[in-house]
């Protein structure tokens, strides 16, 4: 089932969400129900706060070739357990943030340890684009977004443009 996305600025993306204690069904479900909202957004990451759920929890998908298979990662409290001096420069934009893209400076390499949906551990290498989604994605569940990465000036920008555009949806 499809969720809405909560939009900034909106108090529940700012905060420390709770790790997952117990693996339900409803968490399985929650997790399929962010897949296909992130699918049909279209976006590459989608983390349980943006959809008005304090669990760390987030889903990732960045295979961009038509041609290629999906890669469908569901993490259960994802961690940073490592990540490399060598930083990478990325535009980044973000669901809840629609339209509103800036470049972020971030690890090129990090390793992530987080549970799988069956309960098992996994821990994987991410570069490119898989790392800063996860680094992004991470951030989520920490209360932080990819424009408290930016100069105050420009911050400030995007949050005016998002509550004119929240307004405007509210009018609609």
């Amino acid at each position: 089932m499809k969720r809405n996305i909560l939009l900034h600025p909106d108090p529940r993306l700012k905060k420390l969400c709770a790790p997952v204690t117990d693996l339900t069904d409803e968490l399985r479900a929650l997790a399929d129900d962010m897949l296909e909202t992130m699918y049909h957004a279209p976006g590459v990451g989608l983390a349980a706060p943006q959809v008005g759920i304090l669990q760390r929890l987030v889903v990732l998908d960045c295979v961009k070739g038509e041609n290629e298979p999906a890669r469908p990662l569901i993490m259960f409290n994802p961690e940073i357990v490592s990540s490399s001096e060598e930083t990478s420069v990325y535009e980044e934009g973000c669901l809840s943030i629609p339209e509103q893209f800036a470049d972020v400076t971030r690890p090129a390499e990090v390793e992530v340890r987080w549970t799988d949906r069956d309960g098992k551990e996994q821990t994987e290498v991410f570069t490119g684009l898989w790392a800063t989604c996860a680094q992004h994605e991470i951030d989520h569940l920490d209360g932080k977004l990819f424009i408290d990465y930016l100069k105050p000036l420009k911050r400030q920008m995007i949050t005016r443009k998002m509550v004119k555009f929240k307004r405007e949806l509210a009018r609609a």
